[in-house]
């Protein structure tokens, strides 16, 4: 018997909406890559390859915010193949994106929030965003995070096995905790003398760097926290 060909047994969706002020995009896949990436236009370009059984996507805005929910649109369907989104979208858009299983990927963000989440395994790139509100949050992968620190912003990045690198320029202005297994597990870099108080064996460090007008809090329960300056 002849098996269908991978092109085959893939389908493509492609959609624009515009975008004015204010507006997020808040997507919800189950398994696949999802990319965005920010560019100079007023609008949100969805792109998509679904792997069969091809999963149905209905986008839909509602109050300023683009809704993307696989889960949703495939409510009661026992199996349906990998979604792999690239979305390209204004500068100032929020983001917050988040799946089952598949690497997330944000770029060229400015904006008031940046939130990736991985429930199960994947690996998180969040790569020249400015936000004040920055989340990540995986169970097993890498996060990656390259960006600057704005005053009076939160940052949480958190994993329970993988590598948590965290490259912001120095000097930064930020409070911060960092807690892993193993004190060998923590590198502050650069910022090593920031005010640095070790708690209990050295899991858990506090600083401060600069006037630590943000908060940062990194945890990873098996895996390496490094702060890389740039």
């Amino acid at each position: 018997m002849l098996s269908a060909s991978p092109a085959a047994a893939q389908k493509k969706y492609s959609q624009n909406f515009p975008a004015g002020q204010n507006v997020r995009l808040q997507l919800t896949n189950r398994t696949g890559t999802v990319i965005v990436e920010g560019w100079d236009r007023a609008m949100v370009n969805i792109s998509a390859t679904l792997e069969a059984p091809a999963a149905a996507i209905n986008p839909q805005v509602v109050n300023n915010v683009l809704v993307i929910d696989v889960m949703r649109d495939n409510t009661g369907r026992g199996d349906i193949g990998n979604v792999n989104f690239r979305i390209r979208v204004p500068y100032n858009l929020m983001v917050d994106i988040e799946t089952k299983i598949g690497n997330l990927s944000v770029t060229n963000i400015r904006s008031g929030l940046v939130r990736a989440h991985i429930s199960s395994e994947g690996d998180i790139t969040l790569t020249n965003v400015v936000a004040p509100y920055v989340a990540a949050e995986n169970v097993t992968g890498d996060i990656f995070f390259d960006g600057e620190i704005v005053a009076g912003g939160n940052y949480r990045f958190q994993s329970m096995m993988g590598t948590i690198n965290i490259r912001i320029p120095f000097p930064s202005n930020f409070r911060f905790v960092a807690m892993a297994s193993s004190p060998r597990s923590i590198s502050l870099g650069s910022f090593s003398g920031a005010g640095v108080r070790i708690i209990g064996d050295g899991r858990k460090i506090l600083g401060q760097a600069g006037d630590g007008s943000a908060s940062l809090q990194v945890i990873n329960q098996r895996g390496i926290i490094a702060f890389i300056t740039r």
